[in-house]
């Protein structure tokens, strides 16, 4: 189960690696998926349908039917308001695109386009679902986001946001996944569609600013005041990411220093430094991936980056180079907590199950509730719509918030304001996040954490998904009493999707991946890195034993 580290891991991308964009497009255009092999059909995993055309998993069929399916679906529940789609850099979101709207507008559907064809963050579109919601009972827009998110470069996604702005639930999941398959099965008779260019020129389709209305907002979640008034000098990279353009008028509205490290946009993102196991990825969590930026720590007082749709964000300080995601989120919480008197008492601090418990230490001392939810941004779009939370927030560097009000800002993961508020907060303690996580850890005791992804087989996948407590042979984790065994979140009482064990000082985690064909193990220690390692050890041999 060890994670085995590429030799090319952090190096910059060998030519022999990229991926061949005309051949990538060919494939989506001419391979038909073949519904009867499962790796085929439409899947919606934590985020979406994703795959990649290649392998027959993300190609036009799928995306005409699975159109055509979010069509039918709005028309059964009433949704009748227009529809928001954008679409991130990777190549294989314009032709999706582009088959999306051929469907919309050949169903009727009231289409919001970007203005001049701008790449679009999931950010942006949630919070224009919001926006145009706001005091509205009926006429409810929803809405499209076309990105497999920090995903290879081969890959496609298609994920569809109802009227609460957030990731859809299981319940819409599986009714458009089954619908989107039956209509594949049936060789996609039951598709409407109309030529593309006739779909752009059809009077349901219509541009919509999303970067100016997004951009114009941002005054209202992050305080920019304090960040210029401190000088605070910052930089950015984009990676060649959807929000790209966003970060040139968010520094000139809002008068910042802020250098966009770079503007390029490349399908085949050859300027990546390559990600742990030898592949591209724009994962701006990961110290492999973002060499360029943790080169250019020393430049900046803080600078950040976001993945592919913008929903992710990274953090660089001088103090400690590139922020792990736990740490940052950790020192978010309790700087938000102490300095968003607006939100109300009641705004809980959300977190997945696989998140630092040091996030647990913060909320307890804030004397906030603590809502413990299985991995899946979906499970907070709720809570951030209504204002029962204040925050929510994933391991994997996801995070959305409210606005200073306590009003609703975007209920899917946004990754532009998390990295603008490490300035927000440098700017008003004068400590980056680096130094404030420090303290923090001076105070509440400090995390050795660590996740190692391992191969698995979808029946692999599938067992892991099934494990019950009662399975757990022993009651003792690296030498302390397990306290307690979860299959189920303590939030809401959602499945975990795999398994989750206690102790008084350290717990691990195991689930399959939504997305990937791996399988993660997830530990943490709060007394040393022996410990973590004792955590690890045991928490293999408990998967393997379950998988065996």
């Amino acid at each position: 189960m060890s994670q085995h580290i590429s030799p090319l891991a952090g190096q910059p991308a060998p030519s022999s690696i990229l991926v061949d964009i005309p051949r990538l497009l060919a494939a989506y255009a001419d391979l038909q998926p073949d519904p009867a092999v499962p790796a085929q059909r439409v899947a919606f995993g934590t985020s979406g349908h994703r795959g990649s055309s290649f392998e027959r998993s993300f190609n036009e069929a799928h995306i005409l039917a699975i159109s055509q399916a979010i069509c039918e679906y709005r028309q059964g529940k009433g949704i009748d308001g227009p529809l928001f789609i954008g679409a991130d850099t990777h190549a294989l979101s314009q032709p999706a695109f582009e088959n999306a709207l051929e469907v919309l507008a050949a169903n009727g559907v009231q289409t919001m386009i970007s203005s001049g064809g701008e790449y679009t963050p999931t950010p942006a579109v949630s919070h224009a679902i919001l926006v145009y919601n706001r005091g509205r009972s009926s006429g409810l827009a929803d809405g499209i986001v076309i990105t497999p998110s920090h995903n290879p470069p081969d890959n496609g996604g298609f994920k569809y946001n109802p009227s609460n702005g957030g990731p859809a639930d299981s319940d819409i999941t599986r009714w458009v996944e089954n619908r989107a398959n039956a209509l594949l099965e049936s060789g996609l008779k039951g598709v409407r569609r109309m030529p593309y260019t006739q779909a752009r020129k059809a009077a349901t389709t219509h541009e919509h600013d999303y970067l100016d209305s997004y951009v114009a907002d941002l005054a209202n979640i992050v305080d920019f005041d304090v960040i210029r008034g401190a000088g605070v000098h910052l930089g950015v990279d984009p990676l060649g990411g959807a929000g790209v353009h966003y970060w040139a008028p968010i520094a000139d509205r809002y008068k910042l220093d802020l250098t966009v490290v770079s503007e390029t946009v490349d399908p085949q993102f050859a300027f990546m430094s390559v990600d742990w196991d030898g592949k591209i990825r724009m994962d701006p969590s990961s110290k492999y991936a973002m060499q360029r930026l943790i080169g250019l720590k020393d430049r900046y007082d803080v600078a950040f980056a976001c993945d592919t749709d913008h929903d992710r964000h990274g953090i660089v300080t001088r103090s400690s180079g590139l922020l792990e995601a736990n740490h940052y989120l950790s020192v978010l919480v309790d700087y938000l907590f102490r300095h968003r008197p607006q939100w109300g008492a009641h705004a809980a601090v959300g977190k997945t199950v696989v998140s630092t418990a040091l996030i647990d230490r913060v909320a307890r001392r804030l004397g906030r509730k603590l809502y413990e939810v299985p991995v899946g941004f979906k499970w907070f779009a709720p809570g951030l719509f209504d204002g029962s939370l204040g925050f929510g927030c994933e391991e994997s560097a996801g995070a959305s918030l409210l606005r200073r009000d306590g009003n609703a800002w975007a209920t899917d993961k946004d990754g532009l304001v998390p990295a603008l508020l490490a300035a927000e907060m440098t700017a008003r303690e004068g400590r980056d996040p680096g130094e404030l996580y420090a303290r923090l850890t001076g105070e509440l005791g400090r995390p050795y954490t660590s996740r190692v992804d391992a191969a698995a087989t979808p029946a692999q996948k599938a067992k892991l998904a099934k494990l019950a407590p009662g399975q757990l042979k022993g009651d003792t984790l690296a030498g302390e009493k397990i306290e307690q065994v979860l299959d189920k979140a303590p939030g809401n009482g959602a499945a975990i999707g795999g398994i989750k064990a206690i102790a008084a000082n350290g717990w691990f985690a195991a689930r399959p991946s939504g997305t990937e064909a791996i399988y993660k193990v997830y530990a943490e220690s709060f007394k040393s890195e022996e410990h973590l390692q004792a955590l690890l050890k045991e928490a293999q041999g408990i998967v393997d034993a379950a998988l065996a």
